[in-house]
């Protein structure tokens, strides 16, 4: 630490030990020639330094420039931010020259110079594009879709049928002249070759309809057209419209039919192919992809609930009857239905049914060997629905109103009648004519059931032994009724 001294303690002695003269004389070799000299040089004392006199001049204080400062950092800064970014270009450019390849005249050609473990980095995280959505929703061993349809295309053929159906004319207040006439219509549609001995299948609906438009019933005449545009004569074995499956035949051998798959394996997603006659001939052949939409969607047809393949696969008027191809080229549905495109309030696109193989198979087989549906129940009536807003203006029950009831049919026998309102089968409440066919077609033919209907406000039990449905083997439509008063 160093020790400090007043600045009127003048030593007794000087550096060398010399006395000092109190009065102001100093001896000889003094540096000093005055007091004020003396007072204001440094003097040694011990290992100590003493300060400077009070009487001398002090030192002037540092100035301070905090702008000029500021300038010089921001100005710094720059420089350093200029310098990094030209840096940082200058090794780009060097990295871009070294690891990009060379282009030649002739071609592209990877540089030498790009390095081993650059391709092996490419290998480890570069797996190649992304796969398409048809490659995601074809199954392992799909084919190519140009040899599925190239493969089908001659076990597809075009099916047209002309219906007669009458005209009724009016007057000018809508009242019936009583006069009617009869017109043709000509209906196309597609099928699939089933068999090389001339089998063809197709749906009810192209050979008959039973529609509230038309009711023209059995077509007067049907042909088919080949992939090779010739046209063949072709006869109705026999057709069932609770399932929408026909059987046509036609005399010819040799024929290429398609191959059937397994409608039980396919999944929510799978691709999915639909082959047919969309708005006729004139676009014979189309092929149209998209996925499996949905399993075993119940849907109402013609007061008939059928259990179909919903798809995304563009189906049009035309298409009725075609195959619906797995991504192997094997058929596992028969297009059936297609939405209309206004549903209601609602705009319709993109759903399209077809009716499971697996469930069409034994369909087609009996329609082959026995001309109908074995096994199937039926009672022998034709019904109408009795809506909610018919049960309230007639004051009778929702249910299926019995319009006409078959000679002989187990309806007859059960003490059944024309005006009774089936509410009830067998424990199922019934409200509906799709509600009963759902309902009946859970028993077989042989089977007995129990069936309540309301005559004349009274509901009545009835015990109905279920007879065998026969009535696909010949042109039959029965007519449908409204509710009387």
């Amino acid at each position: 630490m160093t020790d400090e001294i007043n600045n009127n303690e003048i030593p007794k002695s000087d550096p060398a030990g010399s006395p000092i003269n109190n009065g102001g004389s100093y001896p000889t070799g003094n540096p000093y020639n005055t007091q004020a000299q003396y007072n204001a040089a440094p003097q040694k004392y011990g290992s100590s330094f003493a300060y400077v006199s009070e009487n001398s001049a002090p030192s002037r204080k540092q100035r301070r420039h905090p702008v000029l400062k500021a300038c010089a950092f921001v100005l710094c800064l720059a420089i350093v931010g200029v310098g990094s970014i030209q840096g940082y270009r200058i090794y780009q450019d060097h990295k871009d020259k070294n690891g990009f390849s060379e282009f030649s005249e002739s071609g592209s050609k990877k540089s030498s110079s790009t390095s081993d473990a650059d391709d092996e980095g490419e290998d480890n995280n570069d797996d190649g594009p992304l796969p398409s959505m048809i490659e995601l929703a074809a199954r392992e061993d799909a084919k190519p879709i140009p040899d599925i349809v190239e493969d089908i295309m001659p076990s597809v053929v075009g099916v047209s049928a002309t219906f007669e159906y009458t005209v009724n004319s009016y007057d000018f207040f809508g009242w019936g002249m009583g006069n009617s006439s009869q017109q043709e219509m000509v209906g196309r549609g597609t099928g699939i070759i089933f068999s090389e001995d001339g089998y063809i299948v197709t749906n009810a609906h192209c050979v008959y309809d039973d529609s509230s438009t038309y009711h023209a019933g059995e077509a007067l005449e049907v042909s088919v057209r080949f992939s090779d545009q010739t046209e063949h004569d072709a006869k109705i074995i026999a057709y069932d419209t609770d399932t929408d499956i026909a059987v046509l035949k036609v005399d010819e051998s040799g024929l290429k039919p398609a191959t059937f798959g397994d409608s039980n394996n396919l999944r929510v997603g799978e691709l999915v192919i639909a082959v047919g006659n969309p708005l006729g001939f004139d676009l014979f052949g189309s092929v149209t992809c998209g996925i499996v939409s949905a399993l075993n969607r119940k849907i109402s047809i013609n007061d008939k609930e059928m259990n179909l393949i919903q798809t995304d696969a563009a189906i049009n008027s035309g298409n009725s009857g075609g195959p619906l191809l797995n991504s192997c080229g094997q058929v596992i549905g028969i297009n059936s239905a297609k939405m209309s495109s206004s549903y209601g309030s609602a705009s319709v696109e993109g759903l399209g049914f077809a009716i499971p193989i697996d469930n069409a198979k034994q369909i087609i087989d009996d329609l082959i060997h026995y001309n109908y549906v074995k096994g199937r129940p039926q009672l022998g009536i034709s019904t109408v629905d009795v809506t909610e807003s018919d049960s309230r203006r007639y004051n009778i029950p929702m249910g299926a109103y019995v319009a006409v009831v078959d000679s002989g049919s187990a309806a007859e026998k059960a003490g059944i009648k024309v005006r009774d309102i089936i509410i009830d089968f067998n424990g199922d409440t019934i409200g509906s004519t799709t509600q009963l066919n759902s309902a009946k077609n859970k028993y077989k033919a042989g089977d007995t059931v129990e069936v309540t209907v309301n005559r004349n406000g009274k509901d009545i039990k009835l015990t109905v032994k279920l007879q065998e449905d026969q009535s696909n083997k010949s042109a039959s439509g029965a007519d449908r009724f409204a509710p009387s008063n």
